[in-house]
């Protein structure tokens, strides 16, 4: 069959708009904690330090880890099954959030928020490449991404009507649980809902391992064969993940901090943090993404083998002068101000995913993506919220200076990732070329 028959585009956009659906529903678990900072330090007593260990290292360890065995499993087993398992796990440790009473239980609960969410991008990456061409997969895989952006949004406008209605203080009772606190609540409220979710993903079909590619199907390959196909190609892989990785610790110490800047420097409250912030995230970060992801696929068609790689340097340089922009824009002004560090802050991360896709063969794709997660959560979630919250703490000791801790990891991370980007884009390009013309040795069968 030819790939032009096997390419159905209303089914194949159906199945990444429920994929996207539960990227968002990730985030909504993973970001609600940036807008519960301050009842959840006075609750339990801990610093920003601890907290930024609630929002990134208890999440990113077992999450980073576990997405190897999960990618490899994704290789072999059904991607919509391991999918459905995952948000059934981190829907209900969400909830379990909201029935922690110290930091120690806050800590083991995040952390079982993180195994399942480990579960969804390496077998969703993998399944979008097989429902749609290489000309196409940058612009996909861009809408499945701006579930990162909408989920975020959607946490903050959340949080910040929950707020508004409960208010932060006092106690709230919930059937079968009775009292406990509002940000508890929080927790509860939006845990629950996504094991309905867990059922939608039983609707996606499990297409044909390598149905995109121009070698057709493949069979498994052994992790031996997946770990001498990225050594080969260690330069690609490592500029790409590094460089995205940097700015991923970048956003991760925006995503947690900012609405704490908006609050402790220019006195909003977090219901304002929340619907502001949220509202633009939604939109802007969504928009950012998806420009992203189709500039990418359009310079593919233009023969830039390597358009991954420079949608992520267009996206950092602009970043930088977004971040003074909005860290010294005076109050009145600081609500617009916001609006280009959301947008270009997601510019590069639907290109980022698809060009792993790029630069892997079919059938190691669930793997290297689970590679590239890794390297993204581990520098960029493990990090960003700690280094910030550190530099607040330890060298600047001042919770209002936390925006000047916010401008000091920007600038490290964005040049950072520039380096990075342009120290690759030659291999790169090679890699790109393997990988759509690799074919297995005779060894490699696992």
């Amino acid at each position: 069959m030819s790939r032009a028959a096997e390419y159905r585009p209303v089914y194949a956009w159906f199945v990444v708009g429920i994929l996207m659906l539960a990227y968002v529903s990730s985030f909504v678990d993973r970001q609600i904690l940036a807008l519960l900072v301050q009842p959840i330090k006075r609750d339990l007593q801990i610093s920003d330090t601890q907290i930024s260990l609630l929002m990134g290292l208890s999440f990113a360890t077992f999450y980073s880890v576990l997405g190897f065995p999960i990618g490899r499993l994704a290789d072999r087993a059904s991607r919509r099954g391991i999918i459905g398992w995952g948000i059934a796990v981190w829907s209900l440790m969400t909830a379990a959030c909201g029935l922690a009473r110290n930091f120690g239980q806050l800590f083991l609960a995040r952390v079982g928020v993180g195994v399942g969410e480990a579960a969804l991008s390496p077998p969703a990456y993998s399944l979008i490449a097989d429902y749609f061409p290489r000309d196409r997969l940058g612009t996909a895989i861009g809408v499945y991404s701006l579930g990162i952006y909408l989920g975020s949004g959607v946490a903050l406008m959340l949080g910040g009507w929950i707020i508004g209605l409960v208010g932060d203080a006092g106690m709230v009772t919930l059937p079968l649980i009775g009292p406990i606190r509002p940000w508890q609540a929080t927790f509860v409220a939006i845990g629950l809902p996504g094991l309905l979710l867990a059922l939608l993903v039983r609707l996606i079909r499990e297409p044909v391992r390598g149905a995109m590619s121009a070698a057709g199907p493949v069979a498994p390959v052994s992790v031996g064969t997946v770990w001498r196909y990225v050594v080969t190609h260690r330069r690609a892989f490592a500029s790409h993940n590094l460089g995205f990785a940097m700015i991923a610790m970048v956003n991760y110490g925006w995503a947690f901090w900012v609405p704490t800047f908006l609050t402790r420097s220019h006195g909003w409250t977090a219901q304002q943090a929340g619907y502001v912030y949220g509202l633009w995230t939604a939109t802007f970060g969504v928009a950012g993404v998806v420009a992203g992801g189709y500039l990418g696929d359009v310079l593919v068609r233009r023969g830039r083998a390597d358009a991954k790689l420079l949608v992520g340097m267009i996206g950092a340089t602009f970043q930088i002068g977004a971040t003074w922009l909005y860290l010294f824009a005076p109050t009145p002004y600081l609500a617009a101000a916001l609006i280009p560090s959301t947008f270009f802050a997601s510019f590069g991360f639907g290109a980022a995913a698809a060009g792993i896709q790029e630069i892997s063969p079919p059938t190691m794709r669930a793997q290297t993506s689970a590679l590239y997660l890794f390297s993204i959560n581990i520098v960029g979630l493990g990090i960003g919220p700690t280094l910030v919250a550190a530099l607040t703490d330890y060298v600047f000791r001042d919770e209002a200076a936390i925006g000047r801790s916010i401008l000091v990891v920007s600038m490290f991370g964005l040049t950072t990732s520039l380096l990075f980007f342009r120290a690759g884009l030659a291999a790169f390009r090679e890699a790109a070329h393997a990988g759509a013309t690799w074919t297995p040795p005779k060894d490699a069968v696992a």
